[in-house]
């Protein structure tokens, strides 16, 4: 992904659109786009600055964390309980949520999903039929 622009870059945009430039010509001489050049004005003239907002990062983990002490209830009271369940469960009340962000959830309360002990191939017969 991409980062974003320079406040120094975004300084001198805003700098020569201040002085009267239009924005489009602005955009023209820095090699941005045109729209660049006009949010970050509007930004700087709503709130005095143009700097970049932050990038990435989880913004929607807080809509079931709150429903939380349900999911890990239902774990506590049920372990071999599915995602696929959590999602029926969730969804009797109410919340809509992706297989994805029940894992993450999970995952953030350190529970895992193991549903049997790893073993050990069998060196007698193969696992699966072979081609030919």
């Amino acid at each position: 992904m991409a980062g974003s622009y320079s406040d120094d870059l975004r300084s001198r945009i805003i700098a020569a659109v201040a002085e009267g430039a239009s924005r489009r010509s602005v955009a023209a001489r820095f090699g941005v786009s045109p729209s660049a050049a006009v949010k970050w004005f509007q930004r700087w003239c709503l709130t005095g600055s143009a700097s970049a907002k932050p990038m990435g990062g989880d913004q929607r983990s807080h809509r079931l964390e709150a429903h939380a002490a349900l999911i890990l209830g239902a774990v506590g009271e049920k372990p071999d309980i599915t995602i696929g369940e959590l999602q029926v469960l969730l969804a009797e009340h109410g919340v809509k949520a992706s297989s994805g962000a029940i894992w993450n959830l999970l995952n953030r309360h350190g529970l895992t999903f193991k549903k049997r002990q790893l073993t050990l191939p069998s060196r007698s017969a193969p696992t699966s039929p072979r081609p030919g």
